[in-house]
């Protein structure tokens, strides 16, 4: 496997991308085709879903951004992260951790934990 904080960081910056265009170029090299996405509030399957769950974090959060927190941790296939998601520049107000698998380096599956989420979010 590739370095672990290659592929978190490559994750991260799909859900920082606001240009369509360019993050769905993103998710189609990242991602496998039938990658799936779930955490406790939305799930995916696919491209155009992940595409527009990314969307839907950046129209209900403007202007937020992703940020990895520490290091990410991997092993095999394996993929282990937290990041962070806040105003930029300033201190995330969600935090979580996720769990991914890879296949032929690709994200396959991503299971999303929320570790701290205001109550107004």
């Amino acid at each position: 496997m590739t370095d672990a904080n290659t592929h978190a960081e490559r994750y991260l910056a799909i859900w920082n991308e606001t240009d369509a265009a360019r993050r769905r170029a993103m998710i189609a090299d990242a991602w496998t085709e039938d990658g799936v996405y779930v955490d406790p509030l939305m799930h995916g399957k696919g491209h155009d879903w992940i595409d527009c769950l990314v969307e839907g974090v950046q129209t209900r959060f403007p202007g937020f951004r992703f940020a990895l927190i520490g290091e990410a941790d991997g092993y095999g296939d394996n993929l282990r992260f937290s990041w962070g998601l806040g105003p930029e520049g300033g201190e995330p107000i969600i935090r979580g951790t996720d769990f991914a698998r890879l296949e032929n380096g690709r994200l396959k599956t991503v299971h999303g934990f929320l570790d701290q989420v205001p109550a107004a979010a």
